[in-house]
């Protein structure tokens, strides 16, 4: 009651507008109010009365998009709310799809907005944001063609004998991104010839008032077996606003031709028992018309029947989609893109579909509008581009190199069968990928094959110039084309993948000499006083190597053993007759001079039925409990 006259409030979308009448309805109701949805989805009965005075004389609460900044005249307005966003369709040139983003207005359409205050009088606007923010908005909004679909354009450009927009002037010249994808999609649906000029097909499509997509149907229609009536059904359908209406509809383009033809053949009370708009199917049938009167003389018809979803495949062939492991609901389209549609849908289910309408979502594109399609007609429609592939790869699950001819549109999989005879270098590489993706470890690494490893690893350290391979963990993965591959013949799972022998595959890196100098630099053994042949433990990494041996076998040796070429003493582990450590050295005659006499008095009390002399030089080793 503060100002006078009817209030117009901005906001970004229908979800918006829907939101806030049910949370205004009881108030405005109880104020006598009219609280009315204006948006371009509505039916023109429903536009006109938001746009009108109210015929009972109320004041109206009207709930607006962006439309109502300069499409429609509205009188009466003294009040403007203004939320300061809006929501409009941007074009991804990389998914050839379009989004609906909600953005900032900028401070040109916010005085737009505010201009429709008082347009006769006095007024008053709102704006729901707070005063630094409007120093942020952009002068304008962006041109229409930095954000557009440019498929018409370029089809209007390639049929002007323009090969290169830059040849024109532009006051915004078009994104080379966009323009690029728009290029590419005219290729594909026959309008462009490889060298980018425009064919006779293309000719005819730039002739009707359609988007290239719908023009490119309309065109192939003509040569399907009764398909042109039903093609220019569905071009008005698909280019004009959704004639059903409620949250409830399906996504099924069939409805909407059903619901057109009981108008057709009913009248509009019956097409409004189906939640369809009478309005819309006036238009539709108007528009489907006017492009039968377009239409040039047929075609000679295909063999191959129409059906609503090869016309709409036509029409948006890199849509074809195919249900994903029998999720419902959930779809992988020819472009490889994801998509889906309400588990509810009575189409969740459908092997394939043509998707005629989705959104560029970041991660699956939810889909508006589609229609059954069956596999057979993609096999007819677009043998061209069927292609058939054998697809040898590592399966993780299974631990197993799986091979299959596949028979592929796109990113569809639309059959296949077990190869019987893969190629062995495609199975191989599979192989390869599969174990490295499961680590070394998926190897059958024995005690001998990691200890030659280490052995090798220990003279690379020790030698840095005697080219010693290096066979850690980190250089083996990635090299395995070159030291494994050659084993692997025959083998395509993981289980098999046990019978190798790693240890003479890892000696095979070593030429003969090197294999030579290998058993005596770095042995496996070594043979100490006792004559047992005691086996020395290598870390790899440099360090000496652990020789563990009962300290009574090692009685009378002076001098620490040593390897590679005398230059490597060992690191001494003497054991006790329970095999466990009671010194460690590197200088075993220190230790009999200096460490043993203290440390025979503790074994001595601890093992007295062994043999522990008062003097180890003049000792005989011995393995057993006594010398003998």
């Amino acid at each position: 009651t503060e100002h006078p006259g009817d209030l117009l409030a901005f906001l970004p979308g229908v979800g918006e507008i829907s939101r806030t009448k049910t949370l205004l309805t009881t108030l405005a109701d109880a104020a006598g109010l009219a609280l009315l949805p204006l948006h371009g989805s509505l039916n023109q009965a429903d536009q006109d009365r938001a746009v009108r005075p109210d015929a009972k004389g109320r004041r109206r609460v009207i709930l607006a998009t962006s439309i109502a900044e300069t499409s429609i005249t509205i009188e009466g307005i003294g009040m403007v709310v203004d939320c300061g966003w809006k929501r409009l369709p941007r074009f991804d040139p990389n998914s050839g799809l379009s989004r609906l983003a909600t953005v900032r207005i900028s401070r040109a359409s916010a005085n737009q907005r505010a201009g429709r205050a008082g347009r006769l009088g006095p007024g008053v606007c709102y704006r729901l944001w707070h005063p630094g923010v409007e120093q942020g908005l952009q002068a304008f909004d962006r041109p229409e063609i930095l954000e557009a679909d440019l498929a018409p354009l370029a089809l209007q450009l390639a049929r002007w004998g323009v090969a290169d927009p830059g040849q024109l002037a532009w006051l915004d010249p078009p994104p080379t991104g966009a323009m690029a994808q728009a290029r590419e999609l005219l290729t594909r649906l026959g309008a462009l010839d490889l060298t980018g000029s425009i064919t006779a097909t293309g000719k005819q499509m730039a002739a009707l008032p359609l988007h290239p997509r719908l023009a490119h149907m309309l065109c192939e229609a003509r040569g399907q077996t009764g398909a042109s009536p039903l093609g220019c059904d569905l071009a008005a359908l698909l280019a004009e606003r959704d004639i059903l209406s409620g949250a409830a509809r399906s996504v099924d383009i069939e409805d909407r031709l059903h619901a057109l033809m009981v108008f057709r053949a009913q009248g509009p009370a019956a097409a409004r028992t189906l939640a369809a708009d009478p309005d819309a199917c006036r238009r539709i049938d108007q528009v489907s018309r006017q492009l039968a009167d377009l239409l040039v003389s047929p075609k000679k018809n295909s063999p191959h029947a129409a059906s609503i979803g090869s016309l709409v495949a036509l029409a948006f062939p890199d849509r074809i989609a195919q249900q994903r492991d029998n999720a419902r609901g959930s779809y992988r389209m020819a472009s490889g893109r994801g998509a889906s549609l309400p588990r509810h849908d009575h189409l969740a289910g459908t092997p394939y579909l043509a998707v005629a309408n989705l959104d560029a979502s970041k991660q699956e594109g939810h889909i508006f509008l589609a229609a059954r399609l069956a596999k057979d007609d993609i096999l007819a429609l677009f043998s061209d581009q069927i292609t058939r592939e054998d697809m040898v790869q590592w399966e993780a699950k299974a631990a197993t190199v799986a091979a299959r001819g596949q028979v592929k549109f796109g990113a569809l999989i639309l059959a296949e069968q077990p190869l019987s005879r893969p190629d062995p270098e495609k199975v191989r590489a599979a192989l390869m990928n599969g174990i490295r993706a499961m680590g070394l470890a998926a190897l059958p690494w024995s005690d001998k094959a990691r200890a030659l490893q280490a052995r090798i690893m220990s003279l690379r350290v020790w030698q840095p110039g005697e080219n010693w391979p290096d066979l850690t963990d980190n250089a083996l993965l990635p090299a395995m084309a070159a030291w494994l591959a050659p084993y692997l013949d025959g083998i395509k799972t993981r289980q098999q993948l046990q019978a190798l022998d790693l240890e003479e595959i890892l000696k095979g890196r070593l030429d003969w000499t090197q294999q030579r100098r290998l058993e005596q630099e770095a042995p496996t053994h070594i043979q100490v006083p006792s004559g047992t042949r005691v086996r020395l433990q290598y870390s790899g990494d440099g360090s000496p190597p652990v020789l563990a041996v009962r300290l009574q076998e090692m009685f009378g040796l002076a001098e620490t053993p040593t390897i590679d070429r005398g230059r490597m003493p060992v690191l001494l582990h003497l054991l006790s007759p329970a095999r466990r450590p009671v010194q460690i050295t590197r200088d075993l005659r220190g230790f009999w001079d200096r460490g043993y006499r203290e440390l025979k008095k503790e074994l001595q009390g601890r093992y007295p039925r062994h043999h522990w002399p008062n003097d180890p030089w003049a000792a005989v080793p011995t393995a057993r409990i006594k010398p003998g």
